[in-house]
């Protein structure tokens, strides 16, 4: 049986190279963890996607059943789920998160 949303979802994740499923926007982040994601993203230097799950209900419980994680933000490189603000912040500290983006052939705006 086919999932009209998690095949939103999964269109929504592969047309960018790297998605952020948030509260709120980058501009005006919701929440402290979405904020601090946006944030690492920025000192990063790449570009993203990100989606509102505060806009869309649907959603906000959608991105947790079709990634299996309770909890937003939620990172996406390339398709894949990378995690949630805490494992995005570890990432970003130990050099890790760079190493993904540029293993995966993301650009960085610089």
């Amino acid at each position: 049986m086919s999932n009209p949303l998690f095949e939103r979802i999964e269109r929504d994740i592969t047309a960018d190279d790297v998605v952020l499923f948030m509260k709120g926007s980058p501009v005006f982040p919701q929440c402290g963890f979405s904020a601090t994601v946006v944030d690492l993203l920025g000192k990063a230097d790449v570009s993203f996607q990100s989606y509102d799950v505060l806009q869309d209900p649907e959603l906000r419980e959608g991105i947790k059943a079709f990634s299996e994680w309770p909890t937003v933000p939620q990172l996406y490189v390339k398709g894949e789920f990378v995690g949630g603000c805490d494992i995005i912040r570890e990432m970003a500290e130990s050099g890790e998160l760079a190493t993904l983006f540029q293993e995966k052939g993301v650009k960085t705006a610089a």
